[in-house]
């Protein structure tokens, strides 16, 4: 067995992995164990009350986090005319239709959100090989297929998260830094739950979230007490 670093034995000494914290202790225990020499992101695992075998309790969607995620996106947009110059507008670092696909098929992939205008799918369609594995691909549920790429660029630049369960119900994602005040990582996951809470499914019965568990980079995982957070989720 892997012998722990000295840090990684003072994480495991703090957190009591049976406790659900309050959502500002929480924070400040995050933050405090956060001693990597970069700036570590602050994730987020929600366990979900779904039947991920079943297609039509799987959540999937995207919401704009009010305080961003503290990272810089840098997008590419598949549309034409009077879209492309919205685009760029907007923001984007890369727009085009046949010529952007052909920089995808020579390799060069200096973005990180892929989006595409509904008359462009025709041409995404075939980059699905590339753009899939890397989870680049322009889908509707998303809002990355849209008629308003100018909109969905901005969405991307203001701190836009996709999420999406795995195959045991659990949702993966970002909700900012390390350096985000205490307030700001609140309000981020708070915004979060809502959003998921919003596409709950149909057929999803009893307890929809049934475990939020905080993390940095290189720490362990925090459980919180849902109680401690905004009584509008």
């Amino acid at each position: 067995m892997a012998k722990l670093s000295k840090r990684m034995r003072a994480i495991r000494e703090k957190v009591d992995a049976t406790k659900q914290y309050e959502i500002n202790e929480a924070v400040a225990l995050l933050k405090e164990l956060a001693t990597a020499k970069f700036t570590e992101s602050v994730d987020v695992a929600i366990n979900l009350g779904i039947d991920a075998r079943k297609s039509d309790q799987n959540v999937r969607g995207a919401t704009v986090l009010p305080n961003g995620t503290g990272r810089s996106v840098r997008v590419a947009v598949f549309t034409q005319g009077p879209n492309a110059e919205a685009a760029k507008a907007a923001g984007a670092e890369f727009v085009g239709m046949e010529d952007l696909a052909d920089q995808i098929k020579a390799g060069e992939m200096g973005f990180d959100v892929v989006i595409a205008s509904p008359d462009a799918m025709r041409i995404v369609g075939q980059l699905g090989q590339v753009l899939g594995p890397r989870g680049l691909m322009p889908n509707p549920k998303v809002g990355t297929v849209t008629p308003n790429v100018a909109e969905a660029v901005t969405n991307a630049k203001a701190g836009q998260v996709r999420y999406r369960n795995d195959k045991n119900g659990i949702i993966h994602t970002t909700i900012g830094r390390v350096d985000f005040t205490q307030e700001q990582l609140k309000e981020n996951l708070e915004a979060l739950l809502v959003a998921l809470k919003r596409a709950k499914p149909a057929n999803s019965k009893g307890i929809f979230v049934k475990k939020v568990s905080l993390s940095t980079t290189m720490g362990a995982g925090v459980a919180i007490d849902q109680t401690t957070l905004s009584a509008s989720i």
